[in-house]
Parts: C-alpha cells; structure tokens; sequence
C-alpha cells in the first residue's frame, strides 16, 4: 500500500464502496472504468462529487473506488460516504464542513423486510368480511 494513500468506506443501503484518495489531477475510477462510464446519470455524478467540490479538493486527488451491491443510486451515496471518510483521514480540519452538509452521517435507511401473513412490507392482503 502507498504511503500518500488515504482510504474511507462508505456504505448506503447495501451497497459498500471501498476509496482511495492519492495525489493526483482529479480522476476518478469506479471498479476499473471511467467515472463517466460507469455513472452515466449527471445526478449521481453530482452527488459523488459533493465532498469534493465542499472541500475544494477536486483536483488534488486520483481516486480509485471498488463498489459492491445494491444498485446505481446507492453504490453513488456509498461512494460519496466514502470519500468523506477518506478526506477526514487526509484532513481532520475538514469534519466542521463535511459534518454541517451532512455528508459524514451514514444514511441508515435501508428497504424493510416483508412480514409474514402480508404482502410486503406494510401492504397486507385483502381483507373480506363475508
């Protein structure tokens, strides 16, 4: 492992996204392929990029990122809860910043197991009086 290398893992609904920062000119690779490849929605682009643009930190890194689980939406807020973790390794002055735009808290919302005797989660079956 490198020594100018900083790592977080972030985690939302089941996805796990594993991050290393290291100094570099701001690319950024999502289980070996282009970031614009693997996220072809500009909105979950965005939302990776968050930390970075709050931090101003955007060109300063290469950042490579293995993910795993769940779909798209979650894999980006994974991978987002992940470079917060690893900015806060690089920098501990950045947490007051990171913290007040709610990026180091864990999204603990995650789908609600279905009920036996019920449909789903909270749908039940149809009720019949006679």
């Amino acid at each position: 492992m490198a020594e100018n290398q900083h790592y977080g893992t972030g985690r939302r609904k089941t996805a796990t996204a594993r991050v290393f920062l290291r100094p570099g000119g701001g690319e950024i690779k999502v289980n070996r392929k282009a970031f614009e490849v693997y996220f072809p929605n500009q909105t979950m682009r965005t939302v990776i990029q968050q930390p970075l643009q709050l931090t101003e930190t955007a060109n300063k890194f290469d950042i490579l990122v293995n993910v795993a689980g769940g779909g798209l939406a979650g894999q980006a807020g994974a991978i987002r809860h992940g470079i917060t973790r690893a900015l806060l390794e690089f920098n501990a002055d950045l947490r007051s910043t990171l913290k007040q735009a709610g990026f180091i808290t864990r999204d603990p919302r995650a789908k609600e197991r279905k009920k036996y005797g019920q449909k789903g989660a909270r749908k039940r079956f149809q009720f019949s009086k006679r």
